[in-house]
């Protein structure tokens, strides 16, 4: 075999070749910039192994809530499927929660298709026990996922989509973005500003009270995630709490859970009403639930406005600037979906999508976003719905 060949079968097998010719040398042998795949020029040439090509009908991105109910019902239709996530085990972006949190949601509204969530219908779960469900689930129905695979990017080639994940690209024809609004985690920028003397985190960050600095905390943002960091710090901290009053709903109304009354009316409250497209746009934040204003004030939690500025290093109120230790902004996530090429209408960072189907680009859905159809689209309870309807469009674009 001469030269050539065995370059040839080397660059084949993936071998980390690097050879050094001539320019003449490289017109003798007829070598080309661009061979199979592989950078070279016509100094240097350097072999990598192309990526592996898999197919399926349909990639499902993201292995949380969202993913695993879409497979549930794909699954059940016997689809040609994948489920791809980051993570190097299922249910990770809750366990690395505080360590306290529990949702607001009790055990009777937090189950997915096909398997309710085993605890008393009160009980409210905890970050590791939805973790440990989420598995089971995924064991339950032999839901196809591969793990450790951080997708790159998502663009389109002719009639299917494109799944770069490094080692391997993956080709569908149908892609489900299942990886939920909470991507990137979001501090104003006045923080730039505040003293380094100060420490400060997000609350994606936060874990318990012993794991912060001596001295007063000041909690940013008054959600759910903000009035239960806060409450629980106070026990042992002096606290601030800054941020306008969200309201708040009572956990129980006349001895049963307040989502017992509000489900069945959450769920008919569509984008598709006129009422549910007025609830969602008054309804910019999540009320506080199961807390209140009262609770703050019976822990000794000092109730500041908006932080609007920086004075002298601290952050400040009203011109008031406050004398902390250590702030924690809970003020949400921004999405990010700037790894989808494609031709997306976004509307304030979230793909604009009629109940998660996107017009003008065949076979991409989205699932598990707030208010994709309704206001509890984003919760585990509520998402089984949304994902029932998508499995349910892409199993009739298959002909199955």
């Amino acid at each position: 075999m001469n030269i050539v060949g065995l370059l040839a079968r080397d660059l084949n097998d993936g071998a980390d070749l690097r050879l050094t010719f001539s320019e003449k040398s490289a017109r003798a042998f007829k070598l080309r910039p661009i061979m199979h795949g592989h950078t070279c020029s016509m100094n240097t040439i350097t072999a990598r192994p192309s990526a592996r090509i898999e197919r399926y009908d349909t990639i499902v991105i993201g292995a949380g809530q969202a993913g695993l109910a879409v497979g549930h019902h794909l699954a059940k239709s016997d689809a040609d499927f994948l489920i791809l996530d980051a993570a190097t085990r299922l249910g990770e972006s809750w366990r690395q929660r505080w360590d306290s949190l529990r949702v607001f949601t009790s055990a009777a509204f937090t189950g997915l298709p096909g398997l309710p969530f085993p605890a008393a219908g009160s009980h409210l779960p905890d970050k590791d026990e939805l973790a440990d469900y989420l598995e089971r689930y995924a064991q339950r129905f032999d839901l196809p996922i591969r793990m450790n695979t951080r997708v790159a990017s998502l663009t389109q080639d002719g009639g299917r989509y494109i799944i770069d994940t490094g080692a391997i690209r993956y080709e569908a024809r149908n892609v489900v973005v299942a990886t939920g609004p909470f991507h990137t985690p979001r501090v104003p920028s006045l923080a730039n500003e505040v003293s380094p003397d100060i420490h400060q985190m997000h609350s994606s960050d936060y874990r318990n009270p012993f794991s912060l600095p001596a001295g007063p905390v000041l909690v940013v943002g008054v959600g759910n995630a903000g009035g239960r960091i806060a409450l629980e710090v106070s026990r042992f901290r002096q606290v601030a709490l800054a941020g306008p009053r969200t309201g708040h709903v009572r956990r129980t109304f006349l001895r049963r859970d307040i989502h017992w009354w509000l489900w069945p009316v959450l769920t008919r409250l569509t984008s598709e009403t006129r009422a549910g497209r007025l609830l969602r746009e008054r309804l910019a934040h999540d009320p506080l639930v199961g807390i209140s204003e009262a609770d703050f004030e019976k822990a000794g939690i000092e109730r500041r406005g908006r932080v609007t500025e920086v004075r002298e290093g601290s952050p400040a109120t009203d011109g008031t600037p406050m004398d902390v230790r250590t702030i924690i902004w809970c003020t949400g996530f921004a999405p990010d979906f700037n790894w989808i090429h494609l031709p997306l209408p976004l509307d304030g960072g979230s793909p604009r999508t009629r109940r998660g189907v996107v017009e003008g680009s065949p076979g991409l859905y989205f699932v598990g976003l707030r208010f994709l159809h309704t206001i509890v689209s984003a919760l585990i309870g509520g998402v089984g719905a949304d994902a029932a309807y998508i499995a349910r469009r892409i199993i009739e674009s298959e002909g199955q």
